[in-house]
């Protein structure tokens, strides 16, 4: 065979693309359940540290099953669906796009030093893509115990900046209800007057300079899932103990 010949190359142009394509696609499907047991434990991981508990990713499961007392799956009227596991599976990336009579929302309850605490999942949308994250509400269900929060895309150094715990620790001790009942959420404001958000009543945290896109994205995020929520942290506790 001739080394020199266009064929000749072509062909081994060719045979190596099948050669690389097929250990690539090995080497996928070997590490996929490996991926997925990783997000599953960093799912947890992030769970835990809006109530203070931080954990590596192997010493996740055993804490996540020690301090999470239940995992409800919410209708949009409060009740639970049984029928579906709200850890495993929704999925929010594509529960966010059903109608929402058709939605289920995740809550995770959580006892701490017998004081009980209420983690809602997030979603939104930063400048460039997609953020996500979980506030954590405690006995009251309007005092903000601690937050999470990641994104898929936002630019280093500006909009990336709300994975930082500096940024986090702001929304702690926040209300996302009024003084009058009415579900207000948090802003992260460019305005505020508390830039070191001493005010814990005022409903603002101190906005990340040059990311206000990032920064209306997590306000809009936590209004809008917590809305969803309204029956079920509205509830009386004695509705709550039948409910749950």
């Amino acid at each position: 065979m001739n080394r020199d010949s266009n064929s000749y190359t072509f062909g081994f142009a060719a045979a190596m693309v099948l050669v690389v394509a097929s250990v690539l696609a090995f080497t996928a499907s070997t590490l996929k359940d490996l991926q997925s047991e990783n997000v599953r434990k960093e799912k947890m991981q992030n769970i835990l540290s809006t109530i203070g508990i931080e954990t590596d990713r192997d010493g996740a499961e055993k804490l996540f099953n020690n301090y999470i007392t239940d995992q409800l799956a919410l209708r949009n009227d409060g009740t639970i669906d049984e029928t579906v596991d709200a850890f495993s599976d929704i999925k929010l990336a594509i529960e966010l796009k059903k109608d929402i009579q058709t939605q289920r929302f995740p809550i995770y309850v959580a006892s701490v030093d017998a004081a009980t605490y209420y983690i809602v999942p997030l979603r939104g949308s930063g400048l460039w893509d997609a953020i996500w994250g979980y506030i954590a509400l405690g006995e009251d269900r309007n005092t903000i115990k601690g937050a999470v929060f990641d994104h898929k895309g936002e630019t280093a150094g500006l909009g990336a900046e709300i994975t930082q715990q500096w940024f986090m620790n702001r929304f702690v001790g926040e209300k996302i209800f009024n003084s009058s009942g009415d579900l207000v959420g948090i802003s992260v404001s460019k305005t505020n007057n508390d830039p070191n958000d001493t005010d814990k009543d005022d409903h603002e945290v101190d906005a990340i300079s040059g990311a206000t896109i990032t920064g209306d994205g997590v306000s809009d995020m936590i209004i809008e899932r917590l809305q969803h929520y309204l029956p079920y942290l509205k509830a009386t506790p004695v509705d709550l103990a039948y409910i749950n």
